[in-house]
């Protein structure tokens, strides 16, 4: 049997929000089988937040939860941290309205992850598999999930600045690829739509330490430069998996994004969802070895 999994001991960390520019402690901790990912707000009352569709509130330039009007922002690149290590089950306790953006990327909390060990519980592992083809479009922007085997996504942005341009990558969820290729990718912006959005009340926290900075002249200013040529469309592929992640267990099926955004990423899976056709919940060894992150 597969057996779901948890941290084995508590790990917190700390930093400010992207968006509101706060200070923000995040601790992550041990939870029971079928927990699946709870946001504990510490500052009122411990009020908890599951990580599920249904809760989703917003998805302008970042994934954010609210139940009973209490919100917890900017939750995407934890929870593509926690699926892509294979973590089934966890409290995370933030003291903020918002997850801290600590370097713009997964990373930091797949090292938070490493530091805390993972504990298998006796539960078995379940999988929610696909069993049709389901899209969304909003646009020109589309995604579309359809059965496969594993988890895999094949992903394309499209952007008018020179660094950018049009990236594609494509790549299967497996052997560790996650942390490897993609992980470490940070989030991105432009200098000149940084006073608008800060007017909006959005990036208000963001700097060079945590966001890669695109100017006009087709050039950026982190001075460090880009951890991959096509950086940007692998933080696109975190977005898309800490998205997926609202799902609640890992998923089995190919993911086809084109110029997405969180807006299309929740929709695909609140579609999905209801459509009792489409998926199936199973637990399986057989999908183990397809399916290691």
């Amino acid at each position: 049997m597969i057996r779901q999994t948890t941290l084995e001991r508590a790990v917190s960390t700390r930093g400010h929000g992207l968006h509101t520019g706060e200070p923000s402690r995040i601790t992550l901790k041990p939870a029971p089988a079928y927990t699946g990912y709870v946001f504990r707000r510490t500052d009122l009352n411990n009020f908890e937040i599951q990580a599920a569709p249904q809760f989703v509130a917003r998805v302008s330039y970042a994934t954010t939860l609210m139940r009973k009007g209490v919100m917890i922002a900017t939750v995407e690149h934890l929870l593509a941290a926690l699926a892509g290590s294979q973590i089934d089950n966890c409290i995370i306790e933030v003291d903020s309205l918002e997850v801290p953006i600590l370097d713009g990327s997964a990373e930091p909390f797949i090292e938070m992850i490493e530091q805390a060990g993972v504990a298998h519980l006796e539960a078995p592992r379940q999988f929610l598999r696909v069993l049709k083809r389901v899209e969304v479009a909003e646009g020109d922007r589309r995604m579309s999930i359809c059965p496969a085997p594993i988890l895999s996504i094949s992903c394309l942005i499209e952007f008018p600045h020179p660094m950018i341009g049009t990236q594609r990558l494509q790549i299967e969820i497996v052997n560790g690829q996650f942390a490897r290729q993609v992980a470490s990718a940070r989030t991105f912006g432009f200098l000149h739509e940084i006073e608008s959005l800060r007017n909006m009340g959005l990036t208000r926290g963001g700097s060079l330490e945590n966001a890669i900075v695109l100017t006009p002249e087709g050039g950026i200013l982190n001075q460090e430069g880009l951890r991959f040529a096509d950086e940007f469309v692998r933080h696109k592929v975190i977005d898309i998996i800490g998205d997926l992640a609202l799902f609640g267990m890992p998923v089995l099926g190919h993911v086809e994004a084109e110029r997405s955004g969180h807006g299309v990423h929740t929709a695909l899976v609140s579609r999905v969802l209801r459509d009792d056709e489409a998926w199936e919940i199973i637990d399986s060894p057989a999908v183990e070895s397809a399916t290691t992150v």
